[in-house]
């Protein structure tokens, strides 16, 4: 057997996932019930695609919270210049989680390049729970380490523009989630209501590792 035809065979045998370079789909239009919308205290709307095929728990979880109305009113309670802005916390402290148990790490190989939305955790691998992150710049040290379930397909000056700080004086608050196939019109000026959802001991998300 020559090496390309091993080559070859290793290739016809690698089990299906993923691949390193996975185009993503940037038309808002296609597939919208993958199509994440955030509503910014900014004034602004971020479009993110929604990956089930790299991390399809961490996706449906995000539905079922958007569609709770989870994420609505809730802050971006980190924010460090040049790595990533984080929010999904409903406590606003880093320290709090929806009710709904703990994911398994659905760890792939997808980067985290410039636009990244990944989930937080704590450190016990499966901990994600609520908790989400957008990366400002290529961070390709949280791979394999955090679940990367997604990438920002529209407005990503937005997301440049999310108040700073740990937490930020004044932080950029989520007024709105939804999905694209729901077909919900952006919220009118002002804050929306927060929603307090029970929180456990055990569904805690700590900060992302720098």
């Amino acid at each position: 057997m020559s090496p390309q035809e091993a080559e070859e065979e290793r290739e016809d045998v690698t089990p299906a996932g993923p691949r390193l370079y996975e185009p993503i789909n940037y038309d808002m239009k296609e597939d919208p019930e993958n199509v994440w919308l955030l509503d910014l205290s900014n004034g602004e709307r971020v479009a993110i695609r929604l990956m089930p095929d790299w991390a399809p728990n961490h996706v449906e979880r995000i539905k079922t919270l958007t569609r709770q109305g989870f994420y609505d009113g809730v802050i971006f309670h980190r924010v460090i210049d040049g790595f990533m802005a984080q929010s999904g916390d409903p406590t606003g402290t880093g320290q709090g989680g929806s009710s709904l148990p703990d994911l398994e790490a659905e760890f792939n190989v997808m980067p985290h390049v410039r636009g990244t939305v990944s989930m937080a955790r704590a450190n016990e691998e499966n901990s994600a729970n609520s908790q989400f992150f957008i990366v400002f710049y290529p961070r390709f040290s949280l791979d394999k380490r955090y679940t990367n379930f997604g990438r920002v397909i529209d407005n990503i000056a937005a997301v440049d523009a999310i108040n700073r700080g740990e937490p930020p004086q004044n932080p950029t608050r989520i007024l709105q989630a939804s999905l694209a196939s729901d077909n919900v019109p952006p919220p009118a000026t002002g804050t929306a209501p927060r929603v307090e959802p029970d929180i456990t001991a055990d569904m805690l998300s700590a900060p992302v590792d720098q």
